[in-house]
């Protein structure tokens, strides 16, 4: 029997560093065929067009296959088993597969698809690494904020023009609101739960007593023996992150989900909580504007995430935009392309019902 193509699934919540991560790897991949499957929420590919643009060597377009309809382990029926087939189909096979999860995927029913009849004797889950943001994580240590565990996924609370932005979670310094907790906790202690490795990203980014402590709460919520590794701009050996040999999908059971799989048996998908659209923009005249509207609007409608790229007026280059919490990151990736629509695209990502007309309206009132 032709040995199983090892797959890396890679998990973590929304702006973790699961892309940063990958991205190291593919650049090191030290001559290894990866594949990548990029998984995102949302109906704007944001995470497999930076890697498209990241410039890495022999990184051929058909070795990134991007879903953008729906969380893969939600619709493994419709997209996971066909994508893995066409990867097997390939006359040239990858010597690795790495999947990356939507931020709002749970890691377990992706693993038991690869018990699927279609796939079972060709692949193997060579190991779970869920990416864990060190800076949000230490947050909760800090005198100036509490934070209850349910908050994941927030940066610390700053003034912006008056009022506290604490990105998606607070609102003039109050926790999270119980009925947006909990979904969040469930889907943090399920991606720990299933993890065969933890990967503390942003660890320049704490200090050495926060990040001993960050280690141990993460040592106590996680499987027994896994181990739990800093990382600083995903700067991690591919070696360390493939190689495993554990075929996770045998032991699929002692990976404990919260939550997912229903008394009828059926698993749906927790994303009844959370929704996203995409607001059309005209070319940004003031970055800073664009900014500062994002911020607050990712602190009064308790948004998630907000990224896109950006057409700036006058500039050649295209912005990348991503926002989680009260942090916006921008940079300039690469040029237009001759022909290319100079159009920016923001997906914004939160709970559901949310108020997209208004949400829009002050977008776009920030790019005018």
């Amino acid at each position: 029997m032709a040995q199983k193509i090892p797959a890396t699934i890679v998990t973590g919540f929304l702006g973790s560093g699961k892309t940063t991560l990958i991205s190291h790897l593919m650049k090191n991949a030290g001559g290894r065929r990866i594949a990548l499957v990029v998984n995102e929420f949302g109906d704007l590919g944001v995470d497999g067009e930076i890697m498209r643009g990241c410039g890495i060597e022999d990184c051929a377009e058909g070795d990134i296959i991007e879903l953008s309809n729906g969380c893969i382990c939600c619709t493994v029926a419709e997209d996971f088993i066909p994508t893995m087939q066409l990867l097997l189909d390939r006359k040239e096979l990858p010597d690795n597969i790495v999947i990356e999860t939507s931020g709002l995927a749970l890691p377990q029913p992706l693993v038991r698809a690869f018990g699927w009849p279609d796939i079972r004797n060709r692949l193997t889950v060579d190991a779970v690494i869920a990416v864990v943001d060190g800076e949000v994580a230490a947050e909760k240590h800090r005198d100036d904020l509490r934070i209850s565990a349910g908050n994941y996924g927030m940066k610390s609370a700053r003034k912006v023009n008056g009022s506290f932005s604490a990105g998606k979670y607070l609102s003039e310094g109050l926790e999270l609101a119980p009925d947006h907790k909990r979904p969040l906790e469930e889907l943090f202690e399920d991606q720990l739960n299933c993890a065969d490795m933890v990967v503390l990203s942003k660890s320049d980014l704490i200090t050495e007593g926060e990040r001993i402590k960050v280690v141990e709460e993460l040592a106590a919520k996680a499987r027994k023996g896994v181990r739990i590794l800093p990382a600083v701009n995903g700067a991690l050996d591919p070696d360390v992150l493939l190689g495993f040999g554990l075929e996770a999908e045998s032991d699929a059971g002692t990976r404990r989900e919260i939550h997912h799989v229903h008394a009828d048996g059926d698993e749906h998908g927790e994303h009844d909580e959370f929704e996203s659209f995409v607001v059309d923009l005209p070319p940004i005249r003031d970055v800073a504007e664009l900014v500062r509207a994002i911020e607050e609007a990712m602190a009064e409608f308790t948004l998630l995430r907000v990224k896109g790229f950006a057409s700036i007026a006058n500039r050649s280059m295209r912005l990348v935009v991503q926002a989680v919490g009260a942090n916006v990151e921008k940079y300039y990736d690469r040029p237009f392309e001759t022909g290319e629509p100079r159009e920016t695209k923001l997906v914004v990502i939160g709970y559901s019902n949310l108020d997209r007309e208004e949400i829009s309206r002050r977008l776009r009132e920030a790019a005018e």
